[in-house]
């Protein structure tokens, strides 16, 4: 019997139900067409028999093609044996056949096969009780119908005999039919179980996918993308994203090179495990050079025929810089525990070099003493400065109203540059109107602005509006803090290093201050780049940071932003 509370009932048993149903009908038609056959052939069947074919021919074809008889079959119902549904299909059929059995004479058509229907029915559809309770059902029909042929004369031994054999057989067909439904039963829940973890595994996996930083893509023989996430679909745009998947890799003539590397990964059926370098011309944009990694379906000693590929794509920038991340963590780590050592012996220079200058009277003497006095000061900051950036932990912060800080920041430092503010001011701020809640330490968020500002205040051309500051939210997860100036634009030979350490392109500089700025961006979640602005915009160079956005836990009193507000 199938077992509805763990199959689907809507699925499972209606179909089998239904099959039934259109069993009896084609059972119904052949009954009424052997009756006409017989006819022509002079064989004329009883009346009765005749007219119990026929009607149970039309209750039978009424059922299949009605649906609302076709649908009123439940396990509830016919578990019960005076339901109507058991009645008008199990209990129609044990007396039909029956009948049928009793009314025709021994010459005729042997109707006791047809008792199998109800039973295996039974077996089938209901629990094994009631599916015995059938086949004892028909066995005692059986009983009876040989009882009343031997008062008319026939072997009563042979009659019971033949009577308590087809009663087995139907008792064996209720068994065995019960155990296989009961069988399949287990087996559809078990395969639906699997079903139902595969379709979770597979949105999980479409989930990772699509949240993923790496260009994925799923390219055939023939160049087709059969599926590409929207990290692969942002690279293979100069702009925005590329069309969804699919689609064909030669229908770009950027991607000519890609389409290239993929056909010959195919022909040589292997791939370098580092990958190779891809790269795209775009027309009107400068090309990107892409790291492309490919793993195939099949083992490499498969005899099979490869025909589909994973390709993972990295913006080769991407690359070098987490490879350059990797180094500068651990230059870090060295840099802050040499810094540490410095600290005692610069300090005991310092003390020093202050005692000899109390007796120096010699004018060139105090002046060498002013110059390791002021060297002890520049490594002084140089040692604050690496151990700014120091691993710690950072502690629980509330969220600062970014659009207030960054005003009253710029009002600041323009003061502290002397920076005349208004219509003809160098800077040029653009803030929104309301509180954009960021998670950030106000004065970290200060170096690094003060970093930003100065850059590019030194590098601009002076021209009014030539440094513009902008904040802005970005969606309901991150805010951007963008600096851009008028300047020459960076080198591209000199941008890969932009944010190492005791990089510096002037001879006083430390090379430090773009660094910090990093570190302590990573330590809130955020991140600091850089990036050349089209040809046709003035302010070029831009400088962004991205901050993670959080609610503001209560109304905070708004700084002064003077001007900016």
């Amino acid at each position: 019997m199938v077992d509805l509370d763990a199959v689907d009932a809507t699925s499972t048993f209606e179909r089998i139900y239904r099959a039934f149903i259109a069993a009896r009908a084609a059972l119904g038609v052949a009954l009424v067409g052997t009756l006409g056959v017989a006819g022509v052939f002079g064989l004329r069947p009883a009346q009765p028999v005749a007219l119990l074919s026929v009607g149970y021919a039309a209750l039978a074809i009424s059922m299949w093609l009605l649906p609302r008889f076709r649908r009123t079959g439940t396990a509830q119902s016919l578990a019960r044996l005076r339901s109507p549904q058991w009645i008008a299909t199990i209990g129609a059929d044990l007396v039909s056949f029956t009948s049928l059995h009793v009314l025709a004479p021994a010459s005729s058509f042997n109707y006791v096969a047809l008792l199998a229907l109800p039973v295996l029915m039974a077996g089938v559809l209901t629990p094994r009780l009631p599916a015995l309770a059938t086949a004892a059902a028909a066995t005692l029909a059986l009983l009876a119908a040989a009882w009343l042929d031997w008062l008319t004369g026939d072997d009563l031994t042979l009659l019971m005999t033949q009577a308590g054999l087809a009663g087995s057989g139907f008792f064996v067909i209720a068994l065995i039919a019960g155990e296989l439904a009961r069988r399949l039963a287990r087996e559809e829940l078990s395969a639906r179980g699997s079903l139902a973890l595969a379709r979770q595994q597979a949105q999980l996996n479409r989930l990772v996918i699509e949240e993923m930083q790496d260009g994925v893509l799923v390219v055939d023989r023939d160049g087709q993308v059969r599926a590409a996430n929207p990290a692969a679909r942002r690279l293979l745009a100069p702009e925005g994203l590329a069309r969804a998947a699919p689609f064909d890799l030669r229908d770009m003539p950027a991607w000519h090179e890609l389409v290239k590397a993929v056909e010959r990964a195919f022909h040589d059926a292997s791939w370098p495990e580092a990958g190779r370098d891809v790269v795209l011309a775009f027309e009107g944009a400068p090309p990107r050079t892409l790291r492309a990694r490919m793993r195939f379906t099949w083992r490499r000693d498969s005899p099979a025929r490869e025909e589909f590929c994973v390709l993972f794509i990295e913006d080769l920038r991407s690359v070098q810089a987490r490879s350059r991340q990797e180094q500068l963590a651990a230059m870090g780590r060295v840099s802050a525990g040499v810094a540490h050592e410095i600290r005692n012996p610069l300090a005991a220079i310092s003390q020093a070099n202050a005692l000899l200058s109390e007796d120096a009277t010699d004018p060139g003497q105090r002046q060498l003493m002013k110059m390791v006095a002021d060297n002890v000061e520049r490594l002084k900051r140089i040692v604050d400065d690496v151990m700014e950036v120091a691993p710690g932990q950072v502690q629980d912060l509330v969220p600062i109203d970014a659009t207030a800080h960054v005003g009253a920041l710029c009002s600041e430092w323009a003061r502290a540059n002397r920076v005349a503010l208004g219509e003809r001011s160098v800077l040029k701020a653009d803030l929104p109107a309301e509180a954009l809640g960021v998670v950030f330490d106000p004065e970290h968020l200060r170096r690094v602005l003060v970093n930003l500002l100065d850059n590019a205040h030194r590098h601009a051309s002076g021209a009014p509006g030539s440094v513009w500051l902008r904040v802005a939210a970005q969606g309901d997860e991150a805010v951007l803090l963008s600096v851009c100036s008028d300047g020459a634009p960076i080198p591209d030979d000199v941008e890969p290093h932009l944010f190492e350490p005791f990089f510096s392109t002037r001879s006083r500089g430390t090379g430090l201050g773009l660094y910090i700025c990093r570190e302590l961006c990573a330590r809130y979640g955020a991140s600091i780049d850089y990036r050349l602005r089209p040809a046709d915009e003035r302010l070029r160079n831009e400088f962004f940071v991205e901050m993670r956005r959080a609610q503001l836990g209560t109304i905070e009193s708004r700084l002064h932003l003077g001007p900016w507000a």
